[in-house]
């Protein structure tokens, strides 16, 4: 089933993604910690009412969080605010686009002009073919929504100012983590907004162009001529009595005639007055007005996703925060195999899935299964279909695919499918005996092993050392906390 989908504004989201990656990256809760998470969902709780949205929840709490977090570190508001769209770019655009067609001071050598407008014509076949492009594109079943990703990645540095905020450690990680999901949620937004800027600089060049063209049309005579190794004055006619088409259904000038373009076969010419203004009605036709319509087009839908931005808030992080908001907790049933916790590890467990899934989940510790009984779960646990179990491990035993890797797909089957399995080695005792580093891995490399075999990540824990304080508690808490909350979600 696909995860339902929730609208926020362009401001909403940067603020929610932030907080998100903040949380997220900083894992031992050493930058941000529990009390401040707990603060942040309390205080956003009072503040949106019980009965609000769960992305207006979101949205206050991250707003909350931000203040916050900016008294302390200042890089975090400085790169959510390096995320937003300057419209001074787009403004900056325009007029270069525009000074760079009015700066075009030929179409024809020195004051004489090539009928045949070599330059013009490409600009008229250029525009054709992106409108082509656009149509076509239009007609594939993605419709008009993001961009490639070539593209995306490059409006994405233009939008961020093309300078990325930098940051040491967690902050760096979070950092990171913020522009590299801020790119792919609000990719339709920068869709639209890139197709703002380039058609309103594609009108605004060939507006300047045009603008140059008359400007030094009054201080200048120029002259209409042509000239050709290969075409005729019949061939000329009519190439150029359809390229200047529209212009001439517009303005009501004709095209000159076979005879009239013949007669100003180079080195002859004439004034080249109506032939300007055939040009400039055809490029407004062809290009100055359908790309003013298409930025018209784009703004409007670049307004709306500016304001209707979708997120879905699925995963372990907003599950955790709207079961608090919603005063739901979460349920996780542990089924050790052949296995006795002692009490240091019963502690570090539910400090474990306490860090993992929220302060106020419920944990359920079942009877150990004991070795050669892996299809004969308790019978609490083999009701429990459809929801998530954890299966547990002691590393000082040897995986084997008979006993561990049976007993696995004995809690998958119980699970009916709908909830997840995640395996879960308890290195308490393992590495209490002083085990060399190399040993160590050769323990842990065979226990993935084992669980790759039936599709499941493997999840290392010392839960007699997470049981007690100080900063190697902390960190390992961290670690096997995202895992652990990775794990449930489906990641690996």
């Amino acid at each position: 089933m696909k995860p339902i989908k929730y609208t926020v504004t362009e401001l909403e989201l940067s603020g929610i993604v932030a907080v998100r990656a903040l949380e997220t990256a900083d894992s031992s809760h050493t930058l941000w910690s529990d009390a401040d998470r707990a603060w942040a969902s309390r205080a956003a709780a009072e503040a949106v009412g019980d009965g609000a949205p769960d992305a207006a929840f979101l949205a206050q709490r991250a707003r909350l969080a931000l203040g916050r977090v900016g008294e302390r570190f200042p890089v975090i508001p400085r790169a959510v605010r390096a995320l937003r769209w300057r419209p001074w770019l787009a403004g900056a655009i325009a007029v270069a686009a525009f000074a760079g067609g009015l700066l075009v001071d030929r179409i024809g050598g020195g004051q004489r002009i090539n009928v045949l407008m070599p330059p013009v014509l490409a600009l008229l076949a250029w525009n054709l073919g992106i409108y082509l492009l656009l149509a076509a594109r239009a007609c594939l079943p993605r419709g008009g929504g993001a961009l490639p990703q070539p593209w995306r990645h490059a409006v994405g540095r233009l939008a961020t100012g093309l300078l990325q905020p930098r940051a040491g450690a967690e902050l760096g990680v979070a950092v990171a983590r913020l522009t590299s999901d801020w790119s792919h949620l609000s990719a339709p937004l920068h869709g639209a907004r890139a197709a703002r800027v380039l058609h309103l600089a594609a009108a605004l060049l060939a507006a300047g162009v045009l603008a140059g063209f008359y400007l030094r049309g009054i201080a200048f005579a120029y002259q209409a001529s042509w000239e050709s190794t290969f075409l005729d004055a019949g061939d000329v006619h009519r190439l150029l009595a359809i390229a200047l088409a529209p212009g001439a259904a517009v303005s009501g000038i004709a095209v000159p005639t076979t005879a009239e373009i013949d007669a100003i076969r180079a080195p002859a010419g004439e004034n080249a007055a109506r032939w300007l203004h055939l040009l400039a009605a055809t490029v407004a036709v062809v290009v100055i007005v359908p790309r003013l319509l298409l930025a018209l087009f784009a703004w409007l839908l670049e307004r709306r996703r500016s304001a209707r931005l979708a997120i879905a808030l699925d995963g372990p992080y907003f599950e955790r925060l709207l079961r608090d908001y919603r005063g739901r907790p979460a349920r996780l049933r542990v089924v050790p195999y052949s296995y006795t916790l002692p009490a240091a590890a019963t502690a570090g467990l539910e400090r474990l899935v306490a860090r993992a899934l929220g302060g106020n989940a419920l944990l359920t510790i079942s009877p150990p299964v004991r070795y050669g009984d892996e299809d004969a779960l308790p019978a609490a646990d083999a009701g429990a279909g459809g929801s998530d179990l954890v299966a547990l491990f002691n590393a000082t035993a040897t995986p084997e695919r008979e006993a561990h890797g049976a007993f696995l797909r004995a809690l998958g089957n119980h699970c009916g499918g709908a909830g997840r399995v995640v395996p879960l080695v308890d290195e308490s005792s393992f590495l209490a005996r002083g085990r060399e580093p190399a040993r160590v891995e050769a323990r842990r490399a065979a226990w993935r092993e084992l669980c790759a075999l039936q599709g499941l990540g493997c999840v290392f824990v010392d839960l007699a050392t997470i049981a007690g304080s100080g900063s190697a508690a902390a960190g390992s808490l961290g670690e096997a906390a995202s895992a652990l909350a990775d794990n449930l979600e489906g990641r690996r």
